[in-house]
């Protein structure tokens, strides 16, 4: 079982939202060595490659021919976190195959025609938190914490690293008279 870093996890959701799924720009807190160090482990593991870059694709290095390469993310990169690559897809050369691979992480809605996010393993307190947050009527704070017995500041928490960052959820919250303040995901 292969398990992401969170940037690991950030990186290819992104590239799973872009044509042709390059991978760059790479998150902002990520320069330099930093940079090199994540990208060459996730190449490693074959959840990146570097190809030829076309006019106008960002450039990740020069190859000192006067030409540069970018980063792509591979079928083996986007199984990681969920996401089968679509059949005849140009992004992904005929020889490379996805190895059986599995995320700590689910992958977000792509910008493509139907979303392709993961749902979490039935029965784990992150599944019961998503189901929770998509009623119609949402969930309270009080009610996460009954359901799950965390505490109030690891739902909170939960919500913003697990939910918005990591699986590109869109959260959003409003003040009922009766309940208290009620979070829901937007679909």
């Amino acid at each position: 079982m292969t398990r992401l870093s969170d940037t690991q996890a950030i990186i290819l959701s992104a590239a799973a939202r872009r044509a042709d799924h390059i991978a760059l720009p790479l998150p902002e807190m990520l320069r330099g060595g930093a940079a090199a160090k994540v990208v060459g482990a996730m190449r490693a593991k074959g959840f990146l490659d570097e190809v030829d870059m076309r006019e106008g694709e960002p450039v990740w290095r020069e190859t000192g021919d006067g030409h540069g390469v970018t980063l792509v993310a591979t079928a083996a990169g986007l199984a990681a976190i969920g996401i089968a690559p679509e059949v005849g897809d140009s992004a992904f050369k005929e020889a490379d195959t996805a190895p059986s691979v599995t995320a700590e992480s689910n992958a977000p809605t792509t910008d493509s025609a139907t979303p392709t996010a993961r749902t979490p393993r039935a029965g784990t307190k992150q599944a019961r938190l998503i189901g929770m947050l998509r009623t119609e009527g949402g969930a309270t704070i009080a009610e996460i914490v009954a359901a799950t017995g965390w505490q109030p500041h690891t739902v909170r928490g939960a919500m913003s690293g697990a939910l918005k960052k990591r699986l590109g959820l869109t959260i959003t919250s409003r003040k009922d008279e009766a309940r208290g303040r009620c979070y829901h995901i937007v679909d």
